[in-house]
């Protein structure tokens, strides 16, 4: 009697309930109600214990809400038990361990993986720049870590002031080799003020990337607004290449007139860097690039219309037109800073 009792306090009472739990702990992950996250999904966890979903949900509710500690001690387990992909817990580990401040612990697992040689061939340089970023953590003491949590009194890039698009690269450089934590206020203000070259607010944001700064943060460009997380950031060089618009330049040009199309890369590298992070403005990437077909063909003097190259890439003329003057508008501010 008693095992059959127990057999049936075993027993899912209600068939995928599990699912509907993950789902729900998820929809209200995505609906920033973190709280409500971690109750749906620690009772879906009840259910299934050993799925991976559940832990990662666990512990970007746990992180959002603030509970580092709880956080990390299920990114742990998660290490322990071999759940999920063993790369993306790391990662999601390494993420926690920057906001405890446990600059020791992120050296050490890092190092770890090295000497195992866990670490595809892809991630390496993310590591290696994590565990260089860890180490001058160490290296720097606790006065630095202290300064790291507030801006210090006096300390000023002075970021509003620069005008010179070399000083904003010198100050980028610079930045690159310091803990940007006690700037993260002015930076913070610049980055989300209508003020501000666009080409120094990609720099900053790639440093705040690069350095694994997991708040969320406002970005002003081109009159758009939006709230990003520096290090979930895609790279720049990805931001560029997984473009639809490269993809079908290059279907048109890449064999016809290569030159042609290395000469249109380069003038999207540079747009696109100023653009960083956001999703490309109104118009489809066939009419982006017509645009930029067409313009590329205006500097090598031709004189084709406008509404040829729309038809070309099946675009409306009034779209594409629109996206050119836009390109136009990135060029002038872009060209000075070459």
């Amino acid at each position: 009697m008693n095992k059959r009792d127990s057999k049936k306090d075993n027993v899912i009472l209600f068939p995928g309930l599990e699912k509907r739990l993950l789902e729900k702990g998820l929809d209200y992950l995505k609906q920033k109600k973190y709280r409500d996250a971690i109750q749906f999904l620690e009772q879906a966890l009840v259910h299934d214990p050993e799925n991976s979903d559940i832990y990662v949900g666990l512990v970007l509710a746990n992180f959002e809400a603030g509970s580092l500690k709880q956080a990390k001690q299920i990114a742990a387990q998660m290490l322990r038990s071999g759940l999920g992909d063993y790369i993306q817990v790391i990662d999601l580990y390494l993420m926690i361990l920057v906001q405890l401040n446990e600059y020791d612990e992120i050296v050490s697992t890092i190092e770890a993986l090295l000497d195992e040689k866990e670490i595809p061939g892809d991630k390496q340089e993310h590591f290696t720049r994590m565990l260089e970023f860890g180490r001058r953590m160490l290296e720097s003491g606790p006065e630095m870590e202290e300064a790291a949590e507030v801006e210090s009194e006096g300390v000023s890039l002075g970021l509003f002031d620069l005008q010179d698009p070399k000083e904003q690269v010198m100050i980028a450089a610079r930045l690159t080799k310091e803990n940007i934590r006690p700037y993260i206020k002015e930076i913070k203000e610049y980055l989300a003020s209508e003020q501000g070259h666009p080409f120094q607010k990609t720099m900053l944001l790639n440093i705040l990337k690069e350095q694994e700064y997991a708040e969320e943060t406002d970005v002003r460009k081109f009159g758009w607004e939006k709230s990003f997380i520096p290090s979930r950031l895609p790279d720049l060089k990805d931001y560029i290449a997984m473009n639809d618009v490269i993809q079908i330049l290059g279907d048109e040009l890449e064999n016809a007139d290569p030159v042609l199309f290395e000469n249109v890369l380069s003038l999207i590298e540079r747009h696109f860097f100023l653009v960083y992070p956001f999703d490309l403005p109104n118009g489809e990437a066939e009419a982006w690039a017509a645009a930029y077909h067409f313009m590329a063909n205006e500097y090598y003097g031709f004189d084709e219309s406008l509404e040829s190259f729309a038809e070309l890439y099946t675009s409306s003329e009034k779209e594409t037109g629109e996206v050119l003057a836009f390109i136009r508008m990135l060029e002038e501010i872009s060209y000075p800073i070459i």
